[in-house]
């Protein structure tokens, strides 16, 4: 009876553990990055669409990382030669050594995951950006962060808020990678009441009902 109590008392310990890590749940967490790439320009100055490198959120459960040959699309290295691509931007930085290695190799580069799950917990990117769920709404503000960190708590109860009352956090879906939308910057100032109003209406008209049974998360 001890040892099954004292398995029991282990696993409750790890599994607190892995769910309240900074990994997971405390806002600020911010990784280091093995190349320093900047959100706020790519997603920000230059107006790039998320889509464009997580290009799996729209069809899949998970946001891909990007291959680095999306990366090398603009910031390839030079040839044998010496010539460099008609777009390679920065092709000789040092801080993109590891873009032009990882090219030249094969080996892909080490991302460290900065939102991160617990494995028993399934999210699907896809049921939520086609429904009009914006990256805004879990990410922040992306496009303005030179290091992406956590802004939200990524907990239940979290989640179950928005399940529960999802009309604030729906927008049309051609606007869900604006991440400035409804705002003077995004050409579309609304008032919080006015969004909720918007994404009461798309709601029904969609159909979205969220679920809060636990198999909906935990399969």
């Amino acid at each position: 009876m001890f040892g099954v109590v004292l398995v029991g008392a282990a696993y409750g310990g790890s599994v607190l553990f892995v769910t309240t890590s900074p990994q997971i749940l405390n806002r600020g967490y911010r990784p280091e990055q093995p190349v320093p790439f900047s959100h706020k320009l790519h997603a920000g100055r230059l107006k790039m669409d998320c889509r464009y490198c997580h290009n799996t959120v729209e069809k899949t459960s998970h946001a891909a990382v990007p291959p680095t040959e999306t990366c090398g699309n603009c910031h390839s290295g030079a040839d044998s030669s010496g010539a460099t691509k008609y777009a390679a931007v920065h092709a000789t930085s040092v801080a993109l050594e590891p873009v032009r290695e990882s090219l030249a190799t094969g080996e892909s580069i080490d991302w460290t995951r900065v939102h991160n799950l617990p494995d028993f917990v399934y999210f699907n990117h896809s049921a939520h950006v086609t429904q009009g769920v914006s990256c805004v709404e879990c990410h922040g503000r992306v496009d303005k962060m030179d290091v992406v960190q956590v802004v939200e708590p990524i907990s239940m109860s979290w989640c179950l808020d928005c399940h529960r009352d999802p009309d604030g956090h729906i927008r049309p879906a051609d606007e869900v990678t604006n991440l400035a939308w409804g705002t003077e910057a995004g050409g579309n100032e609304m008032s919080d009441e006015e969004k909720r109003l918007l994404g009461k209406q798309l709601r029904e008209e969609l159909n979205i009902n969220p679920k809060t049974n636990c198999s909906t998360c935990h399969r």
